[in-house]
């Protein structure tokens, strides 16, 4: 969900967020690198009288750059400071489901998933994600912890397919 261009005015973005609450949507994704995390404030403000309503979704492990690249990262500070700063901008105490946007290849899947679990028992993320990994690093990740759902991109370019995994 990409609705947050003009960060200075969340109005019409989040009367969209609404109609679509007021017509049954129950499911929210984020993420902290869509707007540079303007749409997590987004997002929170459209849902901060309506929490028990959804479901929300948000992903971290994108640094985006000045020049538009972006660099993966994954190490275990990094996902302690994703999620606080995540639960800041949504202005939530606990993310339903947290994802890791793209795997950091420097870093051990093991102790990027280690420290997204440590989130867990802390309270502050109830179930984990993964995006782009490989079969292997699905395997290794839910050797540490439980990983609830895929995301893959499409070769395509037709959109997003996300599976469960480990219901």
């Amino acid at each position: 969900m990409g609705l947050a261009r003009n960060p200075t005015d969340f109005t019409d973005a989040a009367r969209v967020i609404g109609h679509a609450l007021d017509r049954g949507v129950t499911f929210l994704d984020t993420a902290q690198m869509y707007g540079n995390g303007y749409n997590e404030v987004l997002v929170g403000t459209a849902i901060r009288d309506r929490t028990n309503e959804v479901q929300l979704c948000t992903k971290f492990g994108v640094i985006v750059h000045p020049d538009g690249t972006w660099t993966a990262r994954g190490d275990a500070a990094f996902v302690r400071q994703s999620c606080d700063s995540s639960l800041d901008r949504l202005g939530i105490d606990v993310i339903d489901l947290y994802y890791l946007h793209r795997r950091d290849p420097r870093i051990p899947i093991e102790e990027s998933v280690g420290a997204m679990a440590d989130l867990v028992a802390a309270g502050k993320v109830r179930h984990l994600g993964l995006s782009e990994v490989t079969g292997d690093e699905l395997r290794a990740a839910h050797g540490v912890h439980p990983i609830r759902r895929i995301s893959e991109r499409l070769t395509s370019g037709c959109g997003m397919l996300s599976a469960a995994a480990g219901r």
